[in-house]
């Protein structure tokens, strides 16, 4: 049916839509024509009273706009003190979110299990609530049971109401129990002191310590002299403190290093398991890992002069403590450390002078011979752990007059006796025999001044003939098992002599190696022929004993060298310490001009002493400080041969040797 307007409605529209197009310009809509109940809703137009008026062609312009992510009400010139760079600097990331609203909560659908035990647990909540809120149901109801009682588990207690459980124990009585007993029996001593009495008692003080020192002094004698007659027993029984039993003081060590190998644990595995994995992807090139480090409370302000492994137990090493320094000369120090407690020594020794040299007998670990500063040279029996040597030269028995840079053990097959060799400052290269009561030393040879054409007497002003003193810095016996009477000797002129035990008036060979003083000489533990020569005028030297002229090869390494070093397990391996703090590893089949490591070490000291476990991949450094600081070393730098079945791994070795030093010979003649 069509709608029509109801009589009176359409007057009344035309009237207000005329009052509203004399003012506003309303158009009034069109009325529905019959049929139209479903058209569309007209469109209205409203024009307010400050509408600008446009063009056309403003009307038809058009105008772009974006919606962005940006907050526009986010400030954007946010400043914040940076205190780096010490500075106020804008903030260029603001933050553009905004939330609105925020809720958190959890939805249950309506047919789940869980949502309908809580509605039916609501219901009943709303049903005991009205049944016993209403009073006229509660009343009427008298059938209703007591185990339909409201539960209150879930009321709160009153916290006023609340007694602390420990007052709610009993608390015993304390019983007390008495005794009777005697009281010991008292009586009053007096007396007088004069002067005269407490002069008596120190002067027998005095007479009694002089008396003990005189039964020390023979005490000690004679264990020497025990010790010299039977050298094959070696004392295992330690120095045990008074009151404290062999077994107690064993133990207390055994916990005192599960002590330290807990605490340095980590340093442990990387000590047993830790291999560089980068050594792969860089042939030729090597690092050190340190480890531990191992100093001293009584070490503080002393150098690290010697180091020294044990030949019996691969773990111990011995280092000796002085000074080099002229004008800072101090009493001596020996530490004899173990890798399995680095927290502090084993066993100290003081001696009255800085120690120079050091070096354990090589079949009677427990024999270390000592060489100090002011020319005397001392032997200590290690395992009884006493701080007197059981022997020392004096002057009486002619010691050195300057210091004593290194001493050597020899083996004598013939007189059966123990022997070491020492050589100093004052020219002498003396060897020592212990007997049963004292050191006796003979003269092995008196070092001379070589001239430019060998000769070793000079001319003075008056045409007489006259022999310069050389002085003697360094030295080391030959590998080889055939030449053990041979040793080299370096001077501080810069010279190097090869000598014999049976020539004591002659060098076998001079070699003119260097420009300053020599610090160390070392032959190769594999090739028997080749040695290493290191001075203070910053270079190193590889020499061929059978070429006299000239090394074979020269390293430059840009400071003065402290030692150097021999690897046990390569014959072309070998490492340099130098004063700038830094280690150098050169292996001469992976390249001959550059080491394959070159670290430093220290800070703000100098490197004195390296030395090579004869087992281990770890190398041991000393330092100006008083510090040992012990590095493992990467597989690049303790590569060595691999034989096959029927090759020998020294023939292995002394051919890659060889051809090392053939190539800088041809390099050498190109030149």
């Amino acid at each position: 049916m069509p709608i029509s307007p109801k009589k009176g409605e359409k007057g009344k529209f035309k009237k207000k839509a005329k009052d509203q197009d004399a003012g506003n310009d309303f158009v009034p809509p069109p009325l529905p024509m019959p049929g139209d109940e479903f058209a569309m809703p007209t469109r209205e137009i409203v024009k307010p009273d400050n509408q600008l008026h446009l063009s056309e062609a403003d009307l038809n312009e058009e105008i772009a706009k974006m919606l962005t992510a940006n907050n526009p009400t986010a400030p954007k010139n946010i400043a914040r003190f940076n205190m780096k760079e010490r500075t106020y600097k804008f903030e260029p990331m603001v933050d553009q979110t905004i939330v609105h609203y925020a809720t958190d909560g959890w939805l249950l659908h309506k047919g789940s299990e869980e949502a309908k035990k809580q509605i039916d647990l609501e219901k009943m909540e709303q049903e005991a609530s009205q049944r016993f809120n209403d009073p006229d149901k509660a009343h009427g109801d008298k059938n209703m049971d007591e185990s339909e009682a409201p539960d209150d588990s879930k009321q709160l207690r009153n916290q006023f109401n609340f007694s602390e459980r420990a007052a709610q124990t009993t608390n015993y009585p304390l019983r007390d129990r008495e005794t009777y007993t005697e009281p010991p029996p008292t009586a009053t001593v007096s007396g007088s002191c004069t002067q005269w009495e407490i002069y008596d008692e120190y002067i027998k003080d005095l007479e009694r310590q002089k008396v003990e020192e005189t039964l020390k002094s023979k005490g000690g004698k004679k264990q020497g002299a025990a010790a010299t007659q039977q050298p094959a027993v070696v004392k295992t029984q330690e120095a045990v403190p008074p009151m404290q039993s062999p077994d107690m003081s064993k133990a207390v060590r055994i916990v005192d290093r599960m002590v330290n190998q807990n605490m340095f644990e980590e340093i442990a595995m990387d000590f047993k398991y830790w291999e560089d994995a980068s050594d792969t992807y860089r042939p030729g090139e090597g690092t050190m890992l340190p480890l531990w480090r191992f100093t001293s409370e009584k070490a503080r302000r002393r150098q690290v002069t010697s180091i020294c492994w044990s030949p019996a137990y691969k773990d111990l090493f011995a280092v000796g403590y002085g000074s080099y320094e002229f004008l800072k000369q101090t009493s001596g120090l020996i530490c004899i450390f173990s890798l399995k407690n680095p927290s502090h020594p084993e066993f100290t020794f003081s001696t009255d002078s800085g120690v120079m040299s050091l070096h354990f007998h090589p079949d009677y670990a427990n024999l270390l011979a000592v060489g100090c500063y002011d020319g005397s040279v001392l032997v200590y029996d290690v395992h009884t752990g006493l701080d007197q040597p059981i022997y020392r030269a004096t002057v009486q028995t002619g010691k050195h007059h300057d210091p004593v840079w290194q001493v050597f053990w020899q083996v004598d097959e013939a007189q059966k006796a123990l022997q070491f060799v020492s050589i100093s400052s004052d020219g002498n290269v003396n060897l020592w025999t212990m007997n049963k009561s004292e050191l006796t030393h003979e003269s092995l040879m008196k070092l001379k001044v070589v001239g430019p054409k060998g000769n070793t007497e000079t001319t003075d002003e008056d045409g007489g003939q006259t022999m310069s003193i050389a002085g003697g810095c360094c030295m080391d016996f030959s590998k080889d098992p055939g030449q053990e009477h041979v040793y080299l000797v370096g001077t501080e002129e810069g010279a190097i002599h090869k000598c014999s035990k049976a020539y004591s008036s002659q060098y076998l060979s001079t070699y003119m190696a260097h420009h300053l003083a020599i610090y160390a000489v070392k032959w190769n533990y594999i090739h028997h022929r080749i040695f290493l020569s290191a001075s203070a005028d910053w270079s190193v030297k590889l020499w061929d004993c059978e070429q006299t002229s000239s090394p074979v090869m020269t390293f430059d390494l840009k400071d003065s060298v402290g030692d150097i070093a021999w690897a046990p397990y390569s014959a072309t391996v070998f490492a340099a310490t130098t004063d700038d703090g830094k280690v150098h590893v050169f292996d001469l089949n992976e390249n001959k001009i550059v080491p394959i490591c070159s670290q430093k070490i220290v800070k703000k000291a100098k490197l004195t002493k390296i030395v090579f476990n004869p087992k281990q991949p770890i190398v041991l450094i000393g330092d100006d400080k008083g510090t040992v600081t012990s590095m493992k070393l990467s597989p690049n730098l303790r590569k060595s041969s691999k034989p096959e079945k029927g090759q020998k791994f020294e023939d292995l070795e002394i051919s890659k040797l060889d051809a090392v030093m053939e190539v800088a010979r041809k390099s050498d003649v190109n030149h």
